[in-house]
């Protein structure tokens, strides 16, 4: 979730985000445009939203130039996570920060903002995290004054990976992406603080000076030309529609910084791969290992679902469903806190009691889990049928999570789930009745998508 900023009176619009654009970085996605001129090469404001999927070992570029001889980029170095502005194509001019950025669950405001004009060298460029100023610094060295750029030159802009060798690719979500010509900005040109004191987003498109090279990038698009109909297609009326590489429809999703939707959770587990912005989990033949979700819920009644993409049978099975926090993801053992569904056996286990209860399941086959808090209730359903509601399944008072289990060592499988935001095609389309999710099948009634809108009505 964004992270809350103590301190705010500011007074909230209300402005929502309607899209995301998911970028997976095993597809080497990027968004991509070659400007064809100068500008302010001295000043730019670079502003997104962000919510990482994991730590992938290499550096993660947000955003990134290429004039053929400087290539500056904003990324995220390598395993120590560190958000990194570098301006020239060096050692030097470097600045980044001490903190790390490993919350694969929320949403982070990040905003860099260049004016090389500044004659205090501190003020060249700033750095701002959900609204603050980073300070903390574990490289500071700033350009020298009136210092050109790349980003401003007849360059190359890539959003999503690193132009320079064309790698380092970003591995998450961006939303609410401007990139400014000409003026260095502040963060409280783009966000604000809420009545509870959390930094937010506000409109702020129409008080913005785009300048030449400017952008802005809602993805409320699926197409994958340069146009306005594209995934990079630019709306801030400078019509510097950026070309789509390696980007999918599926990649455009309602997963946002005003209404976040739970992902796998890749702390949860050391050895498994995961993929499509944390809502695809493989483990190998030669692991036994699985994850929750990022969000755990006590009350309330849930709904989402599992596309088995392909999995050798064996035993012991892999298991899908819910479980507390403490239930281990790797092995069949105590403690036993957990409500699963056996994918080759059809069977369930509900803290560690294993009967026969339902079909069984195969590569391409849909689970939906429909999880009853209030009444302690778990439903399975195959491809929309249901598998027959489980009484007395979840111990009231507990936070339960999504949960994928693989307790074998001989086998191996790919899963993705779709909390509402799907990594897969739907060829139906369903949402709850509060008009959130993107389901292949229908939503039980009275149950809801895991989402931080939803929650905050009935968690």
């Amino acid at each position: 979730m964004v992270f809350p900023v103590v301190g705010g009176d500011g007074k909230p619009t209300g402005y929502e985000i309607d899209n995301s654009l998911r970028f997976n970085d095993g597809d080497s996605p990027k968004l991509q445009i070659t400007t064809g001129s100068n500008s302010a090469r001295d000043r730019f404001t670079f502003s997104a939203w962000v919510k990482k999927a994991q730590d992938t070992g290499d550096d993660q570029t947000l955003f990134s130039a290429n004039d053929g001889g400087h290539q500056p980029h904003i990324r995220f170095d390598n395993t120590s996570e560190q958000l990194n502005v570098r301006i020239s194509n060096s050692a030097s001019y470097n600045v980044k920060t001490n903190r790390s950025f490993r919350d694969s669950s929320a949403w982070y405001h990040i905003v860099v903002a260049m004016n090389t004009q500044e004659s205090t060298d501190s003020n060249r460029i700033k750095i701002y995290v959900n609204g603050v100023q980073e300070t903390s610094l574990a490289t500071a060295d700033y350009p020298t004054q009136n210092y050109n750029s790349a980003f401003n030159a007849n360059t190359e802009l890539t959003l999503g990976r690193d132009i320079s060798n064309d790698d380092n690719p970003f591995d998450g979500y961006m939303a609410e992406v401007y990139y400014v010509d000409g003026i260095q900005y502040a963060a409280s040109d783009f966000g604000e603080y809420n009545n509870n004191g959390v930094w937010v987003p506000k409109d702020a498109k129409d008080d913005i000076n785009f300048g030449t090279h400017g952008f802005y990038f809602e993805f409320k698009q699926t197409g994958t030309g340069t146009n306005s109909s594209g995934m990079g297609a630019d709306t801030s009326g400078n019509d510097n529609h950026y070309a789509v590489s390696n980007l999918a429809a599926t990649d455009v999703t309602t997963d946002t910084p005003t209404n976040n939707f739970c992902t796998l959770n890749p702390l949860d587990s050391g050895t498994v791969t995961f993929a499509e912005g944390n809502c695809e989990i493989t483990c190998a033949n030669d692991q036994n290992d699985g994850a929750r979700g990022s969000i755990g819920v006590q009350n309330g009644k849930w709904y989402f679902e599992f596309k088995l993409v392909s999995h050798a049978g064996g035993n012991p099975p892999q298991a899908l469903g819910v479980a507390q926090a403490n239930a281990s993801v790797t092995t069949w053992v105590s403690p036993n806190n957990y409500v699963a569904y056996e994918i080759d056996s059809g069977k369930k286990r509900v803290d560690g009691s294993q009967t026969n209860y339902g079909a069984t399941a195969t590569d391409d086959d849909i689970i939906g889990v429909a999880l009853n808090m209030d009444d302690n209730e778990v439903t399975f359903y195959k491809n929309g049928s249901s598998q027959g509601t489980i009484t007395s399944a979840t111990s009231s008072g507990e936070f339960y999570f999504p949960y994928i289990i693989d307790g074998s060592t001989v086998r191996g499988h790919t899963t993705q789930v779709n909390f509402g935001n799907p990594p897969f095609a739907i060829s139906s389309g369903n949402a709850d009745a509060n008009g959130y999710g993107n389901f292949e099948y229908a939503v039980p009634s009275g149950y809801y998508s895991l989402c931080t809108k939803n929650l905050a009505e009935y968690g």
